[in-house]
């Protein structure tokens, strides 16, 4: 199983056409204007999408996968598109990471947003040491290369998206919630580190709750699921303001709270299962 990292990074570059002359950005997509990019796996609910925005007016480009809208995206508009592939659990992911700065021009912000989990009550090896690898080596070897960019140009926003499952250990996902509190912590640690150092660099710790991704899929019934779109609209504004440590949305918040105040005794006495 490949384990790409999803990796948001603002780059410097500037824009220039093909005569070396600055185009202003409205200008440079006027082309693009009218066209739409649908992404999602599931046919019958693309296809819903793409009828209504041509009755709309729009030319909608369809695609199923990251990898195929990243092309389309390519082809589209390759002046607008930059890509790199790697994988985080590689040990020259950081190289990959470095050439996709080149050729951005720099790098303002990264989003870490790569991970993996399962449920795993039986405790299979394989599960649990690829979700430390991907979760925990993979992590720490991108955000440390992140961190080090950063710290040679000047500073920078280093942001991660962990989870509310590092709140507490998980009985049912024990190396998903121990992977995640590792995150949570480690962050914490940059970010003194950061300090220490007099370095110009902001954190970002995003905890969503339970979302309705592939991540869940086919894996039964969640409480308080909530739709990606909702989820990446409040990540953004999250990472426009900056902010250091954030729960989404206002009910696992809540939730959050009073499950750190359940001493340790009564959390492991609980027998939290998932729903089937």
């Amino acid at each position: 199983m490949n384990i790409s990292a999803n990796l948001l990074l603002s780059g410097k570059a500037d824009a220039t056409n093909r005569k070396g002359a600055h185009t202003p950005p409205l200008e440079r997509n006027m082309d693009y204007m009218k066209k739409i990019l649908v992404l999602e796996d599931e046919p019958s609910i693309r296809s819903f999408v793409v009828i209504n925005l041509r009755r709309s007016g729009y030319e909608p480009i369809e695609a199923a996968t990251g990898e195929e809208a990243l092309e389309k995206l390519r082809t589209q508009a390759p002046d607008l598109i930059v890509t790199e592939s790697l994988d985080i659990r590689r040990d020259d992911a950081p190289e990959h990471l470095s050439r996709l700065i080149d050729k951005l021009g720099g790098m303002d912000i990264y989003l870490h947003c790569s991970g993996i989990g399962k449920r795993n009550t039986e405790l299979h090896p394989d599960i649990e040491i690829d979700t430390l690898r991907t979760n925990g080596e993979g992590f720490v070897r991108m955000v440390t290369a992140a961190f080090g960019y950063f710290r040679a140009h000047g500073g920078g926003h280093l942001a991660v998206i962990s989870s509310i499952a590092g709140t507490k250990g998980l009985g049912s996902a024990p190396a998903y919630s121990a992977t995640k509190r590792m995150q949570n912590t480690y962050i914490d640690a940059l970010a003194q580190l950061a300090h220490m150092e007099k370095l110009n660099i902001r954190f970002t710790d995003i905890r969503p709750g339970f979302v309705a991704t592939p991540l869940l899929a086919g894996d039964g019934h969640y409480p308080m699921l909530m739709q990606v779109g909702k989820v990446a609209a409040r990540i953004m504004k999250v990472l426009k303001r900056q902010r250091r440590r954030v729960v989404i949305d206002r009910r696992y918040a809540v939730m959050v709270f009073f499950w750190k105040m359940i001493p340790e005794w009564l959390w492991e006495r609980l027998n939290i299962r998932k729903n089937d």
